[in-house]
């Protein structure tokens, strides 16, 4: 199918209703029939090292399955991970060191006892990556991990190995995504296989078409529901918006996300018809000529004006703000323009929704907040509105941290009522008490949605659709 013009059309509505599509029809097999009684042969980490990940797969865009050159004359057609399964597995990822060089499926088969159409299908998804040296592990790796990371490593072992020559161990330690089943992966280079990567029900849920705000001839702007991810995710090139919306409106060219926002947030996001725009989108982020616009619903109200905060430069959740300087941290500032008392969601509602009640003690009276967001951090808001203790309905991460902080005003390290410390150690271990008071991230959907996007002084202005908790 060659490339479709289409001419500028924008496309208004309210709340969206939900569709399954035909198109996310399974085959008969189910493969998560696998799911269980496999042989482990290698430990369970599943904070990765994840960096140096390469670009996603290729689309067909006519079809809801995705196929690659190198496997198309040994494999059937790619779907039995589509749709989605009904059962949540745990996540498990496997780290492998190659003992004997061979194809990559192969060895993994071999090494994970796990069936071959299986792997090929996790190979399909974007789940399995591969490394010329062993990366790093994080602190929470496993000691087994750990020693043979030490001992794949060594300079005298390192030596004997042609194929990293002329690199430094940066180099070939960076991971790239596996397309190609029969790829040839030498002896002592590092496999990571997301065996059960994170998936994304959601996308199967949603109207995709009912969901665009406009398609232009550079770029199309989406009310990205929540529940999904934007573009694709570590082990994951199948679930995203971009693929899905590539899928619906029927393009040749994958669609490229410009910017993220959060999985659990719903509301304006631009996605790219060609790397050029992306190119010229990414630019104006940079210079600040975009502008968005963010409706919140607090559990308690905030007062109208700027509100600063800096930024734990760590990227993991939760993220940590204090309202003091520190330095290397960085600042976080967004603009309330209004707050206004509406009532609590219903049970219902929040059930719809699948929003999760954290136990805020009053749920009598919610307040919506406009927000001008004018640095753009992960989990800014969310961060920041917790800090004020009017943390986002629904927010399973950042609500827990601040009704502990409620109770015990000093738990805090940074906060407001933060105590002095004797010694670094008795810092530090405040400091990870402080976190583990914070709770996992949110199933489905929060109080947050980026309601409107403009840029170039207006020129380009774009407005989302009714949130969740008014529809």
């Amino acid at each position: 199918m060659g490339f479709m013009a289409v001419a500028p059309v924008s496309f208004t509505g309210s709340c969206h209703s939900l569709a399954v599509l035909d198109i996310a029809t399974a085959l008969p097999i189910p493969l998560n029939n696998y799911a269980f009684g496999w042989r482990c042969r290698s430990s369970h980490d599943s904070n990765a090292t994840l960096t140096g990940e390469t670009a996603p797969l290729s689309i067909d865009a006519g079809n809801v399955t995705a196929t690659s050159s190198s496997s198309s004359n040994s494999y059937p057609k790619y779907d039995r991970l589509l749709p989605c399964p009904k059962h949540k597995f745990s996540p498990r990822i496997e780290h492998l060191v190659v003992s004997e060089g061979g194809p990559v499926l192969e060895y993994i088969c071999k090494a994970l006892d796990l069936p071959h159409l299986f792997v090929a299908d996790l190979i399909q998804f974007g789940a399995v990556y591969f490394a010329l040296v062993h990366p790093e592990p994080l602190p929470t790796a496993t000691p087994e991990r750990i020693r043979i990371f030490k001992e794949v490593t060594e300079p005298l072992v390192l030596q004997k190995r042609a194929s990293i020559k002329g690199k430094t161990i940066r180099e070939a330690q960076k991971t790239f995504r596996v397309t190609d089943v029969n790829q040839f992966v030498e002896a002592g280079s590092y496999l990571r296989v997301h065996v059960h990567p994170k998936r994304f029900p959601r996308c199967y849920e949603i109207d995709w078409r009912s969901r665009i705000i406009a398609l232009e001839e550079s770029y199309v702007v989406l009310d990205k529901p929540a529940g999904t991810s934007v573009g694709e995710t570590i082990g994951n090139t199948e679930e995203s918006c971009a693929t899905f919306v590539t899928r619906a409106l029927g393009l040749t060219t994958p669609l490229m996300p410009t910017h993220q926002i959060d999985n659990c947030t719903e509301g304006c996001v631009v996605l790219a018809r060609n790397k050029e725009y992306c190119s010229i989108h990414n630019s104006k982020i940079r210079e600040k000529k975009v502008k968005k616009i963010y409706l919140a619903l607090a559990a308690s109200p905030l007062p109208i004006g700027i509100i600063k905060h800096y930024m734990r430069p760590v990227n993991m959740a939760p993220r940590l703000v204090s309202e003091d300087f520190i330095k290397g941290w960085q600042i976080c500032q967004l603009e309330i323009l209004e707050c206004r008392k509406i009532p609590w969601p219903t049970v219902l509602v929040q059930d719809e929704y699948c929003v999760e009640d954290c136990r805020w003690p009053s749920q009598d009276y919610a307040y919506e907040c406009k927000i001008n967001l004018l640095t753009g951090r992960t989990h800014q808001i969310r961060a920041q509105f917790a800090a004020c203790k009017a943390p986002i309905i629904g927010d399973s991460m950042y609500m827990h941290a601040a009704i502990a902080e409620m109770t015990n005003p000093g738990l805090n390290p940074f906060g407001k009522y933060k105590r002095d410390f004797d010694s670094e150690r008795e810092k530090e271990t405040a400091e990870i008490n402080w976190i583990a008071q914070h709770g996992k991230e949110p199933r489905l959907a929060i109080g947050l949605q980026a309601c409107q996007i403009s840029w170039d002084d207006d020129e380009h202005f774009y407005r989302a659709g009714l949130p969740w908790w008014r529809c």
